[in-house]
């Protein structure tokens, strides 16, 4: 399965794109890819199933993005927190990943043509060598691309993100690289796995559940956040620009507000 997938939206999509790209588009939209297990026991599937099926919904989301002209996107992958699941689930899991990451590699073609640069972002030593090696790959070849930026959260969360950040700024002020009173929210952005990233403007979450499961606690601060009932492999291309849309009159909203107070 490619990640860039070919625009395959009919007239009705492709008009209701236009329409919304006439209002304010994010630069820069996360994804809380949630309900691939729910999704695979709906549909009684194994679980391994509901993740590739997942990983299908996210090549198309990415070729929804390109669409509108969204400029960065960062997906949540895989949690921290996954590794504490069954055996066999972590093991398809790592397997599944390392498959997708060869055929990004083999893709190399497409992401150069729509200047795609990947960044995977976590912790590299809970990631197999192999798996990690072909991360890397990714990234290396990709890296001088300007056009679009896709982060990876792969062995991933917040909280260990801001652990690794605090620990990285201490060992340069130990080597007096730099002095305390020089870290501030600026320098410690410029530190975290992000510091290539703006913050999102839309964090959109699927399955319904209302939480940020220690997803980019640091960089949401101002996000517009949409949940979503929909499964993630269920996710449409309508439940997307729902999303766009509600985010449209929250900046509208924001504008209306900023343009009172100033006339105040």
């Amino acid at each position: 399965m490619s990640w860039i997938k070919e625009n395959t939206s009919n007239i009705l999509q492709l008009c209701a794109m236009k329409i919304i790209k006439n209002g304010p588009i994010p630069r820069h939209v996360a994804f809380i890819m949630d309900g691939n297990r729910r999704y695979a026991d709906k549909k009684r599937f194994n679980s391994l199933k509901g993740h590739t099926d997942g990983f299908n919904k996210l090549a198309h989301t990415l070729q929804w993005c390109l669409d509108l002209g969204i400029k960065e996107v960062t997906v949540y992958a895989f949690s921290i927190e996954n590794f504490k699941r069954s055996h066999d689930e972590v093991n398809g899991l790592l397997k599944l990943a390392e498959e997708k990451f060869t055929n990004l590699l083999d893709e190399r073609d497409k992401l150069m043509e729509h200047g795609i640069k990947i960044c995977v972002i976590g912790n590299f030593t809970l990631i197999p060598d192999k798996l990690s090696k072909i991360m890397r790959q990714s990234t290396i070849i990709t890296k001088d691309n300007k056009q679009a930026l896709l982060n990876i959260a792969f062995a991933y969360t917040s909280r260990d993100e801001i652990t690794q950040t605090i620990k990285s700024l201490s060992s340069l002020v130990n080597v007096n690289q730099i002095c305390i009173k020089n870290i501030d929210e600026k320098l410690f952005s410029n530190n975290l796995y992000t510091y290539q990233s703006s913050n999102p403007d839309l964090l959109i979450r699927t399955s319904g559940e209302v939480r940020f499961s220690d997803f980019l606690l640091w960089q949401i601060s101002d996000s517009y956040i949409h949940f979503t009932k929909s499964l993630w492999p269920e996710y449409t291309v309508w439940d997307f620009l729902k999303a766009i849309f509600f985010y449209q009159r929250y900046c509208d909203i924001n504008n209306a507000d900023t343009i009172s107070t100033t006339k105040l």
